[in-house]
């Protein structure tokens, strides 16, 4: 399952906060046909003295940075898909797409430790990351 962390400069309430999450998880789950209840995501938010962001966003509260760690596998297709189903699930969230960063971060399944200290290499995720 891939693992997000969302950062962004402005103090959502909790429910915003929440639909943050919950569209980017979507968007994942119907890009890379994850299974929905593989959830792993985490919500920053940066003082907005600390989080500068390109000219072209017409919102500076609004700025959000999303990075995804996950196996590699997924097709361009694939991720063109994701990047666009994040955007558009965000932007009736009140965040402009022009304010919007993904960046996926590829990592071998050697590399990363679940279930109790077990290499992913070595466990059945349950759905398949070549798509």
């Amino acid at each position: 399952m891939p693992s997000t962390t969302v950062e962004v400069c402005k103090n959502y309430p909790e429910d915003e906060g929440a639909a943050i999450l919950d569209a980017v998880h979507s968007a994942l789950v119907e890009a890379f046909r994850i299974l929905p209840s593989r959830r792993n995501l985490i919500l920053v938010v940066h003082p907005p003295h600390r989080f500068v962001g390109p000219p072209g966003c017409e919102s500076p509260d609004r700025l959000t940075n999303i990075s995804i760690f996950l196996l590699p596998g997924r097709s361009r297709e694939a991720k063109r898909r994701l990047y666009n189903a994040i955007v558009e699930r965000l932007e009736p969230l009140g965040i402009p797409r022009l304010c919007v960063l993904i960046k996926l971060h590829e990592l071998p399944s050697e590399n990363i430790g679940v279930r109790g200290g077990q290499a992913l290499c070595d466990v059945d995720l349950g759905y398949p990351v070549d798509i």
